[in-house]
């Protein structure tokens, strides 16, 4: 683990993994058992419909939580996170903000905008607070408002992905940051870990890998989709919202996309409070997935994932090893 990560956090983890907040994708019931897996559980604040709803999941996450801690004392059980969009256009931030203040969520993850104003709240209360990155412009001003941790959104990641290489960007960032940072983008496996954390990553934030899973609120169809394609079906379009994402081809297809004529719609409109009901419908039938697609090989529960990936990270730190131990003789 790297010592970039807090103590009481890292001596929770069974591995540096953050379970990314996806859009229409990560339910609560997903944070929980991500975190009782042993990996950081996320889940976007506007997957709640309204504040009464987005309350009940915070105040249900923490009991659930703290219950498992509870029952059992020994067990590594890691903390959990929320995503917020702090770009003016979201509606809900003051309020949605006064709730990440009553229930303190470990992580705050902020995304399109200034994150000062919650790092302060969040600072308030001991939690963290990550800003998501797409250029190293933008990781320049991030470091600049106080935040715990950049993560670096890379080429081929799920929804709205980056441009940039991840040995490229990383190794920029780390030039004028020394702070925690996250590599996402393509990551879907153990020996994906192990490799982000040889880059120089404290943490690995996946997002694909964990949709086709018992607890996630994508439909059956999605899932199997998922199952059934591979990196060739993914395709890079700002068709959809007007801003560029990767999406899985054949869920454009079924929807009357035409592949060969995918044209920028003349409203932008991308996951903001105003615009939730219109992304929502745009991304309702039309399906978003990373280029690692191809580790998804079933649906099953977080718990089998987590152990199927802390299995491929033991086996690639081992052969990672005996490599060395080889070219010492």
């Amino acid at each position: 683990m790297s010592n970039q990560i807090p103590v009481n956090i890292s001596e929770q983890l069974e591995l540096p993994v953050i379970s990314a907040p996806m859009f229409l994708v990560s339910s609560p019931q997903m944070v929980v058992e991500g975190c009782k897996a042993g990996i950081v559980g996320t889940f976007p604040l506007l997957n709640a419909r309204t504040g009464e709803i987005l309350e009940q999941w915070m105040g249900e996450i923490n009991e659930e939580l703290e219950k498992a801690r509870k029952e059992e004392p020994n067990r590594k059980i890691a903390p959990w996170g929320v995503n917020l969009i702090i770009h003016r256009s979201n509606k809900r931030f003051e309020s949605d903000l006064e709730l990440v203040r009553k229930y303190q969520p470990p992580v705050v993850i902020t995304s399109l905008g200034n994150p000062s104003e919650v790092v302060k709240v969040v600072h308030e209360y001991g939690g963290l607070v990550f800003s998501d990155v797409i250029s190293t412009k933008h990781a320049k001003k991030a470091a600049t408002c106080g935040v715990d941790g950049l993560i670096l959104v890379c080429n081929g990641a799920g929804g709205h992905g980056g441009t940039i290489n991840p040995v490229a960007f990383i190794a920029e960032v780390k030039q004028f940051w020394n702070g925690i940072t996250i590599l996402a983008g393509c990551l879907s496996s153990g020996r994906d870990v192990l490799a982000a954390q040889v880059l120089g990553a404290d943490f690995a934030y996946m997002g694909t890998r964990f949709i086709a899973t018992t607890e996630a609120m994508a439909s059956e169809e999605y899932k199997s989709m998922l199952v059934e394609s591979d990196v060739d079906d993914i395709i890079y379009t700002d068709a959809i919202s007007g801003v560029n994402a990767n999406f899985l081809a054949p869920s454009l297809q079924k929807a009357g996309f035409d592949l060969a004529n995918l044209q920028k719609p003349d409203e932008i409109n991308v996951a903001h409070a105003d615009h939730h009901e219109n992304e929502a419908k745009a991304w309702k039938d039309v399906w978003s997935a990373g280029q690692g697609v191809g580790a998804v090989k079933k649906v099953q529960p977080i718990s089998e994932v987590v152990r199927e990936l802390k299995e491929e990270y033991q086996q690639a730190v081992q052969l990672v090893s005996n490599n060395s131990s080889t070219s010492k003789v």
